[in-house]
């Protein structure tokens, strides 16, 4: 079947969305409402961040699936755009479009047809793919660029929206390996920020991810550009590959690694703040963690290459400025480190870690930042495939906190459980590291656990891909009750 391609004129064009509250398919709704189109879906009624963008967008949508909701629509949709995690073949509503003739792309065609329209930078890797994405809209909004930039989590700095809609001149998106979904979209630049064992439902191993990588960076434009992690072995193989393959490309690296107009150096942490350079410069940020630094230096080199483009004739210094003002004022992303509150002494902090690098890195990174703080963690895997595979990684990872509280596995629509690995064999193993280990499968069954393990001085950090992130309100709602 040919993907659908969006008109270039969306004024009255109606799109209905299946899974409209996937942070991606939010932001994309976002987009083409920002351009004219009339945009509707509908996904389960459960409440996640993403149902704030849509009513800020004033974008209508229904709970729970159903086949009418496409008979009875008026007017008919155009198109019908669905989330991954939905198959087309067994899909009700997916099933009734195309019985009613009405065409149907997955969100990454879609996404992919939009970076087709503008020149584009995809940001790709296992880890910092968001929060670069997102620095690149702080600097593009302090520049006043005409681009519109699209980002995996919703951010304070854009007034809790996941895209910055400032024209149509150039196109930032992040996009996702799983599955080679990045291979839908066509860059002029991109980025790699890192590259290791993840998704094992469908990559076989390391050599298989790589090569999704390189296969991605080959869809580079003729003279296009490729940011990379100088310090991330994996991404530094995928450049050495491509390099070889298409001599045509200009490679940026970055990193404490790397030399020249990429070259990071980590000066001073505070409580509080970071202190870094990129290329002798010195800038600060103000959210946790030294490989923030990085995902900020690769946000630098996305607009460098945007500028280059256009005929808009920005300085190296006028850059370097609005750069600085924008890492000065990043607040971060929805559940990458995010404060959801204090009380009673007790920080709370929420993140969407859910591998084990990820996790080990924002633990350290929430150390330096909070010192002399006991970190009690509430961790909920994703996917048994994961678990299974970097079951160890996963028991090493979690032993750096103090206090250690897991969950059952948050499942995903896209596997099947193969038996044999669970939340209680992840607290098994991680008891070979560490002596304060608690299982306890229901998220919120947990809560008389926290509550009476947790003192004033804490940080309590919810982390993982799935609905654990619920204890932290609900944790703040007791703290503040027995204040009272």
């Amino acid at each position: 079947m040919s993907v659908p391609v969006l008109p270039v004129q969306l004024a009255g064009f109606n799109v209905y969305m299946v899974g409209i509250k996937g942070t991606g398919m939010a932001a994309l709704a976002e987009v083409l409402v920002s351009r004219g189109a009339r945009v509707t879906g509908a996904d389960v009624a459960e409440t996640f961040y993403t149902d704030e963008m849509l009513a800020r967008a004033r974008i209508a949508y229904h709970e729970g699936f159903d086949r009418s909701h496409l008979v009875d629509a008026t007017p008919t949709p155009n198109l019908v755009i669905y989330s991954a995690a939905y198959d087309p073949d067994r899909h009700p509503e997916l099933i009734e479009a195309r019985r009613m003739g009405i065409p149907i792309a997955a969100y990454t065609d879609a996404l992919g047809a939009l970076s087709r329209r503008a020149p584009s930078v995809g940001i790709a890797g296992v880890h910092g793919k968001t929060t670069t994405t997102a620095i690149v809209a702080c600097i593009v909004q302090e520049l006043g660029l005409t681009g519109t930039v699209l980002v995996g989590s919703a951010l304070p700095d854009l007034d809790g929206r996941a895209t910055l809609v400032a024209g149509d001149e150039f196109f930032v998106a992040e996009t996702c390996e799983y599955r080679r979904h990045f291979l839908s979209f066509s860059p002029r630049a991109a980025v790699i920020t890192s590259v290791e064992p993840d998704h094992l439902d469908y990559f076989r191993d390391a050599a298989d991810i790589e090569s999704a990588f390189v296969e991605f960076a080959h869809r580079l434009e003729p003279g296009g550009t490729l940011i990379y992690c100088a310090d991330d072995c994996g991404a530094s193989r995928v450049a050495a590959t491509v390099q070889d393959g298409r001599p045509d490309l200009s490679l940026v690296p970055y990193g404490c690694t790397a030399s020249g107009a990429g070259a990071v150096a980590v000066t001073a942490r505070r409580c509080g703040s970071t202190e870094f350079t990129v290329d002798g410069t010195p800038y600060e940020l103000h959210v946790p963690g030294d490989h923030n630094t990085l995902n900020a230096a690769a946000a630098l080199q996305v607009v460098r290459a945007v500028v280059a483009w256009g005929a808009d004739e920005r300085a190296g210094e006028q850059i370097s400025a609005a750069a600085g003002r924008a890492f000065a004022g990043f607040r971060g992303t929805r559940r990458r480190s995010e404060v959801v509150g204090e009380a009673d002494g007790v920080l709370v902090i929420d993140d969407y870690g859910h591998h084990p690098t990820a996790i080990a890195t924002t633990i350290t990174g929430l150390r330096a930042f909070y010192p002399g703080r006991r970190i009690v963690l509430s961790f909920m895997p994703h996917t048994y495939s994961r678990t299974l595979a970097l079951l160890d990684d996963f028991a090493r990872a979690l032993s750096a906190v103090d206090v250690l509280v897991l969950h059952d596995i948050y499942a995903s629509a896209r596997e099947e459980n193969p038996g044999g690995v669970t939340g209680e064999v992840l607290a098994v193993a991680a008891r070979e590291h560490h002596s304060r280990v608690h299982y306890v499968a229901g998220v919120l069954d947990a809560g008389a656990l926290i509550e009476r393990t947790l003192q004033p001085g804490d940080l309590f950090l919810t982390m993982g891909a799935g609905n654990n992130w619920q204890l932290g309100p609900w944790v703040l709602e007791r703290l503040a009750r027995v204040r009272r």
